[in-house]
């Protein structure tokens, strides 16, 4: 029970060297005046007491936390050790910034947006604001922590910190990229192929900032650990510009040799953003799938007429795993039971329909919020008929698919709307030419990777995904359609690294004309992104 409510806080203990490490490092040889934001038992405290007993004087330990019992067992724990230590119960937002401390270390509190709201969300945007930052309604707690820490640091000051690996990508974090760069003269970010706390999903990085307020930085410096036991020194590591201060900085975990391939494929426009082909759009929202989705049979059974009814993709995406959905396709996945119908009268419902409405009523289906936003609440807002699909929840890679069905799409994938110029060769070539290693290894950089291993695209990001141009493939199109039936039998057997290497051997090799070597190691870039996604899938299970 005990564990259960600490984690409920958001706290977890930081592993022994990972806390020694950042004390020693942010404290240097010099460092006398150090705090611990939301310091629990003030286990960094704790650790910079002993790193700091080499002579250099007196140190001045500070914490903050709002837990009482963990203040208690903190004063308790440094007073055994004799340290002076001034540890106040306190929300850290509340306590106004003292520009004075040589150093801040700690582990902020792991508590997500959905979590963290009402009061406690508006006092911690308060704090960023006054500290020059401003985070939007979806940050979570930690970043707002981030920024109100810097507002403690003397001019030269360190900041240490363990933080959720989502700040490396996530849109609302932004703002906290940007600031970091900045702020600090230099910035290190250390990152671990195991993870570092076993009872948590979260993957974390060390945030390593120093000479606040002395200089700024275009770059910063990533450095990778295999786990806690490697973390005995920063070496020079490798320097990461972003294209600007916010943009996500997930990127740097790729080989610089896979970056300078994917920069050189884009500065040359043999590849481009896939919003050069067209527009990325969320899928209807019902408020309630279950409810307003039907199979054919279900919808005989309730006696609904054609003119209540819009076809639609099911609700997922496994079926969406081949080059096409075409009409065949789409009556197959209804006769066995799957979805393919929505509830959306034109006009007035007919006595079936009004009946289901009825019954809506009674299970409060219309109090959902979305059916509550709209007038009638059964009478969904639809987008055109899409010229492709594309899943944007992969526990693999995102795919796209031709809509040769004609159907509509729900929230559960996103709808491409190609333009005219490039409609038809999009729709015919598009999703083959988008299966090749490189757009997979984009997808890792610009989608966001979750704690059960699921990347994720939303349309802003699935944007930026990059894709092989237009030109190209219209240039390239005899060679694509020569392998397009081999690469959809492969794809119906569930052989895609088969059906990718046939890709490859034209988008990769023909039209960018890589070699071998540089093929192998956009594979191991991609391969060790997946990994890296892969391993949080599997610490949830176990």
């Amino acid at each position: 029970m005990k564990d259960t409510a600490r984690h409920e806080r958001g706290a977890y203990f930081t592993p022994e060297p990972v806390a020694r490490f950042m004390a020693q490092w942010a404290l240097g040889e010099q460092g006398r005046r150090v705090l611990e934001p939301s310091c629990g038992e003030a286990q960094f405290l704790t650790t910079a007491h002993q790193v700091t007993n080499d002579g250099r004087g007196d140190v001045e330990l500070w914490g903050v936390e709002l837990h009482e019992a963990s203040v208690l067992a903190a004063r308790a724990l440094l007073d055994a050790q004799g340290a002076q230590a001034k540890i106040r119960h306190a929300n850290f937002f509340d306590v106004p910034g003292t520009a004075d401390m040589d150093a801040v270390i700690g582990n902020p509190p792991y508590v997500r947006y959905q979590l963290h709201r009402g009061a406690q969300r508006q006092l911690s945007r308060e704090a960023a604001r006054r500290s020059g930052v401003e985070l939007n309604e979806l940050a979570s707690v930690w970043a707002a922590f981030v920024v109100h820490a810097t507002s403690f640091l003397k001019t030269g000051g360190r900041l240490a910190l363990v933080l959720p690996a989502e700040l490396m990508f996530v849109n609302y974090a932004g703002p906290v990229r940007a600031m970091l760069l900045e702020r600090f003269a230099n910035v290190h970010l250390a990152v671990f192929e195991q993870r570092l706390f076993a009872d948590a999903q979260e993957e974390v990085v060390l945030l390593l900032a120093e000479g606040y307020r002395s200089g700024s930085s275009a770059s910063f410096s990533l450095h990778q650990f295999r786990n806690a036991d490697d973390l005995t020194q920063l070496t020079e590591g490798s320097k990461h510009t972003p294209t600007s201060p916010s943009d996500r900085w997930t990127g740097s975990l790729v080989t610089l040799e896979a970056q300078g391939i994917l920069n050189h494929a884009l500065s040359s426009a043999a590849f481009s953003n896939l919003q050069s082909w067209g527009e990325t759009s969320l899928g209807a929202v019902t408020g309630n799938n279950k409810w307003f989705t039907l199979s054919p049979a279900r919808a005989e059974e309730l006696g609904l007429t054609e003119a209540e009814l819009v076809k639609i993709s099911p609700p997922g995406s496994r079926h969406l795993r081949g080059l096409e959905l075409n009409e065949d396709q789409w009556q197959r996945l209804g006769e066995h039971g799957l979805s393919t119908l929505m509830f959306r009268p034109l006009a007035e419902a007919s006595a079936a329909g009004e009946e289901l409405i009825n019954s809506g009523e009674l299970d409060l289906v219309d109090q959902a919020y979305k059916c509550r936003m709209r007038t009638p609440w059964w009478r969904v807002p639809l987008l055109s008929v899409p010229d492709l699909f594309m899943t944007y929840m992969n526990a693999d890679t995102p795919r796209l698919t031709t809509n040769h069905a004609g159907v509509h799409h729900i929230n559960s994938i996103h709808g491409v709307y190609l333009g005219a110029e490039v409609r038809e060769l999009g729709r015919g070539l598009l999703p083959l030419a988008s299966l090749n290693t490189l757009t997979m290894l984009g997808a890792e950089m610009v989608g966001r990777s979750y704690g059960g291993g699921i990347l994720k695209l939303e349309p802003s990001e699935a944007d930026k995904l990059p894709v092989p141009a237009a030109h190209l493939v219209a240039h390239y199109e005899q060679q694509l359609l020569s392998i397009k039936e081999d690469v959809r039998a492969y794809l119906e057997q569930g052989k895609k690294q088969e059906a990718t290497a046939l890709v490859d051997e034209i988008v990769l090799g023909q039209m960018l004309g890589l070699d071998e070597a540089a093929l192998n190691a956009l594979h191991g870039a991609r391969q060790d992104m997946l990994k890296r996604r892969k391993s949080r899938a599997k610490a949830v299970e176990n």
